[in-house]
């Protein structure tokens, strides 16, 4: 506990926002792509360099994204805000009476959600963790309630490599590494990566199952070693209330009318079966198949646009950073990408690796660089041009390339508070009571992922 307390200390006093982050990384690339770099004959290196960051900026596929990567954030928290997943919970709760059987019961249910959309299983774990708090509180038994928060924030170790993961789900899109790889070679580049190769292939789902075994059961472990006590907590409801208005008039009565909400979303539903049955066959799963489907099932959930409007607005506040930060990120990726940044690094990864340490160096740098840049779609728009240009050199799998630097970035969120900002409010807790539990998880996450890509 004495070096997560210092850690913890470290933090406080030297890690900035993660806005100034974003604005402290552009800087430093621009100042490396003055110094390694040489500019065209005509005009200045620094307004050349200064250009590539504003295109990359306003890079209109790359801003595409960002929205993509909104909507799988704020959908999941409509999901979640759901009476009938408030009723899931709810039910979920009445089985604890200790931390030991919370933390299994947490960490499971968190992992299991998170693989299917990493926004749901966020707000998931959270009001899980909250709601165990409660029940505690009402009948009288103690819990360690920082352990139990850590259990609910573990899904943010495992999204990455699940369905909403950013890098597969992009690279399952057509086209998009070829546009994504603008500036360097695409030879031997396919048009896509299927989910078959990637997210539901053989060695990533026995990866899963091992976490999803050994996770819980190391909470659990650690639960009967530590002490619990009595837990205060406000109780309170994050449901939309329902009007009580009977005097609805005109539009008004569309907005509360079950009717219309849930037909519109099955109407959607069924727009969804046809447009994407193919792509759902084939296992490319892509971020526009993931939202269009979440879309219809939360108007259908929350059963009338007034509840699902109403949760939108309590969603969309966890938003914020990847509205402002994404863009700047993605001007660090035209820097890197216009001056040859990108493939002078990829050229030293080749000196340096061999086709069986890349995976194993793409991942530690995937973890570090997760640090300084909390997205794991921010990464890949900087990171991913590296790897994949890396892999095609060394002879490495492409899948196997993609899903290194996603363990390598979900792993660091054991240590990076950033996606543990939503769980903190909701909670109640502070990062300094989640953060010894979230490290050491991550030092046992991470040895699973390296043996498994060095099995592979």
């Amino acid at each position: 506990m004495k070096i997560t307390r210092t850690i913890e200390v470290l933090f406080n006093k030297y890690l900035p926002s993660p806005f100034a982050i974003a604005v402290l990384l552009s800087v430093l690339t621009i100042l490396l792509a003055l110094l390694f770099t040489d500019g065209s004959q005509e005009g200045s290196h620094f307004l050349e360099i200064l250009s590539f960051w504003e295109s990359g900026v306003w890079n209109n596929s790359l801003l595409v994204f960002a929205y993509q990567m909104m909507l799988i954030l704020v959908l999941g928290h409509i999901l979640v805000l759901s009476r009938p997943m408030h009723s899931l919970i709810k039910s979920l709760t009445n089985l604890v009476n200790s931390t030991a059987n919370a933390v299994l019961l947490v960490s499971t249910t968190t992992m299991l959600v998170s693989f299917f959309n990493w926004g749901l299983g966020l707000i998931f774990g959270a009001i899980m963790a909250r709601k165990v708090a409660e029940a505690a509180q009402e009948r009288g038994f103690k819990i360690n309630y920082p352990l139990i928060g850590a259990s609910g924030y573990v899904g943010l170790m495992i999204w990455h490599g699940g369905i909403s993961g950013s890098a597969p789900s992009k690279v399952a899109e057509s086209g998009h590494l070829a546009s994504f790889m603008t500036g360097i070679s695409t030879q031997n580049l396919p048009d896509l990566i299927p989910y078959s190769q990637t997210v539901f292939s053989t060695f990533n789902l026995i990866v899963f199952a091992v976490l999803l075994l050994v996770i819980p059961l190391f909470l659990y472990w650690i639960a009967r070693k530590t002490s619990a006590q009595t837990q205060h907590v406000k109780i309170e409801s994050y449901l939309n209330p329902i009007s009580k208005d009977k005097n609805l008039k005109g539009a008004e009565r569309m907005d509360h009318s079950n009717i219309v909400g849930i037909g519109f979303g099955l109407l959607l539903l069924i727009a969804f079966v046809y447009q994407y049955a193919g792509s759902i066959k084939a296992l490319a799963i892509t971020p526009n198949l993931l939202n269009f489907f979440m879309l219809g099932l939360a108007l259908i959930l929350h059963g009338n646009f007034h509840s699902f409007l109403k949760a939108l607005q309590e969603a969309i506040k966890g938003t914020s950073g990847i509205l402002i930060q994404f863009p700047l990120y993605f001007g660090i990726m035209g820097i890197m990408r216009e001056s040859g940044m990108v493939v002078d690094i990829s050229n030293f990864f080749v000196s340096v690796a061999t086709e069986t340490t890349l995976p194993i160096y793409t991942f530690f740098s995937a973890g570090l660089v997760n640090i300084f840049v909390p997205s794991g779609g921010g990464q890949w728009a900087v990171q991913g041009p590296i790897v994949v240009d890396s892999a095609l050199q060394l002879g490495v799998p492409l899948p196997k390339a993609v899903l290194a630097l996603a363990y390598g970035d979900q792993v660091t969120n054991m240590l990076q508070p950033f996606w543990a900002l939503p769980l903190l409010g909701i909670t109640k807790l502070k990062a300094k009571e989640i953060l010894p539990y979230t490290l050491l998880l991550m030092f046992l996450g991470s040895c699973i992922f390296l043996i498994g890509l060095m099995l592979w």
